[in-house]
């Protein structure tokens, strides 16, 4: 399983992104302290660090000078927001940068982004008796193969990457169709709605109220 180390020294926050990386299949560790992150550096093996920039004990600057030889994808999550923190993060070696407040489907996307150049990320994800490859595509229930649309497919690494989470009509349509949403959800709709049915999703695939929808998966 993937390891992810979560560095910020706000615990709402740590929690946060703990709740939903676990849901996405990750193994993950928090602290809220520079210096307790380097000791957790020197005794275990993480495959990404999640790092802010202003802690206690050591700041994520001198964290990251720290990390750098040992090859560790870093994502540096920060309230710090302008350009020059933004360009010093990166060349001290920072795969990506994500500044405070910020949406937790796209810390999920930069999650799988940064992993998969590395050859790390999650190649099957499984939700109740449904598997699904992401690198060759396959969807199985059962063990039976499913055949999905290219959408379909998106929205459903969308719901699997995010379970148990209420995830807004406008995240999905955006995400799935790359573009702007109006307000007219009924392509979104129809597309979960087949969704359900090809998976035997009905009361899985929950709808939210004035939201939009949510994969409910208590194991």
């Amino acid at each position: 399983m993937i390891r992810i180390l979560i560095v910020d020294d706000e615990k709402p926050i740590c929690d946060l992104i703990d709740l939903n990386l676990s849901a996405a299949g990750y193994s993950c560790t928090a602290v809220q302290d520079g210096l307790a992150a380097v000791e957790r550096i020197e005794k275990e093996t993480f495959d990404l660090i999640l790092l802010d920039i202003m802690l206690p004990g050591a700041n994520g600057y001198d964290i990251m000078e720290y990390i750098r030889p040992l090859g560790i994808p870093v994502i540096f999550i920060t309230a710090k927001h302008a350009v020059k923190d933004k360009v010093k993060g990166l060349k001290l070696g920072a795969d990506d940068y994500l500044v405070k407040p910020f949406d937790v489907v796209e810390l999920t996307a930069r999650v799988e982004a940064v992993l998969r150049r590395y050859n790390k990320a999650n190649q099957v994800l499984t939700a109740g008796d449904v598997t699904v490859d992401v690198e060759a595509r396959r969807v199985r229930k059962a063990g039976r193969p499913v055949a999905l649309t290219n959408k379909e497919f998106g929205l459903l690494l969308l719901f699997m990457q995010n379970k148990n989470i209420a995830l807004f009509r406008e995240t999905l349509y955006e995400k799935v169709w790359e573009g702007e949403y109006f307000g007219d959800s009924r392509t979104l709709d129809l597309h979960v709605q087949r969704l359900r049915k090809k998976l035997g999703w009905e009361q899985k695939l929950a709808a939210v109220y004035k939201v939009g929808y949510r994969l409910e998966e208590l194991d």
